[in-house]
């Protein structure tokens, strides 16, 4: 079973990252950024998640797998190949500053593993380094409750 989803992907070092946001809200835009730093692509625009051991998978739709929408150049073809998602952005407004946690859970994959969810922008010039941040910081447990100078 799969899904279709309105978003774009791109991984590092096959970690994906899913890209969510209503048209407009720089979803090709960033992924643009992420691959200029040394992501690479998975899927622009449409992606298809599946389940695959019970990690959920996601992939570019056949019909557009290996091409991105950059605005104002027209559609380039890349490299592209399927990743296992470990995080999930939500673009069109940033976050609290000190957020609670929160997840998302793809609609219609059941038994799917909620992933964690971070709220940005998406036009911030740090927002690149805060995807890549925040996908180490999930991975290997980099969170802190508090800050505490001595």
């Amino acid at each position: 079973m799969s899904v279709l989803v309105h978003a774009s992907c791109v991984a590092l070092r096959g970690a994906g990252v899913l890209l969510l946001g209503d048209s407009g809200t720089g979803k090709s835009d960033l992924a643009l950024r992420l691959i200029h730093e040394g992501w690479s692509l998975v899927a622009d625009d449409r992606t298809v998640l599946s389940l695959k051991q019970g990690r959920i998978v996601a992939a570019a739709p056949t019909t557009i797998n290996g091409l991105l929408e950059v605005r104002g150049l027209g559609i380039v073809a890349l490299k592209s190949r399927p990743a296992r998602l470990k995080l999930a952005v939500e673009l069109g407004r940033e976050g609290a500053r000190l957020p609670v946690a929160e997840s998302w859970t793809p609609k219609g994959l059941k038994s799917a593993s909620a992933l964690p969810l971070i709220r940005l922008d998406g036009c911030h010039p740090s927002d690149p380094a805060k995807v890549t941040l925040a996908l180490r910081a999930f991975s290997q447990g980099l969170f802190r409750d508090t800050f505490v100078t001595k």
